[in-house]
């Protein structure tokens, strides 16, 4: 099967979305950038995401997450998150994609490391404040906006999961990911 993406704005739901797929048992892996992001802040650095090596560190966790993930196998994988969106933020932020994360954006678009089809988790019309989370409602629809084009000026498909009920928003992504004659 092939590794699913989640991606959105910051405070989307993208995590719930992903809790509820774990606990009816699909393999997950974790978003990169909140890690970095709460480990640099426990090492004493308020804002790592305005640091030049951001997102590098982001690219190197994720890979590292990705590599982890057995390959071939049956079921379904979902990621939160995946280069593309380390892309998205990179150019949100003001900063030119670095070497590594360009080389890494060209490699899992030229493998198919990830379905063309990317789980796209809309907005729920706020964005609640977390320590790795310091951006406004506003804000987060700009990052929304240059987020679903750098996906798709990448060639990838998105599929719509809007705002409503968490079990909705899961059986939607379920009825997509389910083999033909299968839901």
């Amino acid at each position: 099967m092939p590794n699913h993406v989640l991606t959105g704005t910051p405070g989307a739901g993208k995590t719930a979305v992903l809790r509820l797929l774990e606990v009816r048992g699909y393999s997950v892996v974790e978003e990169a950038a909140t890690d970095v992001i709460a480990l640099g802040q426990a090492l004493g650095r308020a804002e790592p995401w305005r640091e030049p090596a951001f997102a590098e560190e982001v690219v190197r966790l994720q890979r590292r997450r990705q590599e982890a993930v057995p390959a071939g196998g049956e079921a379904p994988v979902f990621f939160d998150r995946s280069p593309v969106c380390t892309l998205a933020l990179s150019r949100f932020l003001g900063y030119p994609a670095s070497r590594l994360l360009a080389r890494e954006v060209e490699r899992v678009v030229e493998r198919g490391t990830y379905d063309g089809k990317v789980f796209f988790v809309r907005n729920q019309g706020f964005v609640r404040a977390t320590s790795a989370r310091r951006i406004g409602y506003e804000e987060a629809l700009d990052f929304e906006r240059l987020h679903e084009r750098t996906y798709r000026d990448l060639g990838f498909e998105l599929v719509e999961v809007p705002a409503g009920p968490l079990a909705d928003r899961v059986a939607l992504v379920e009825r997509a990911v389910s083999p033909p004659g299968r839901s």
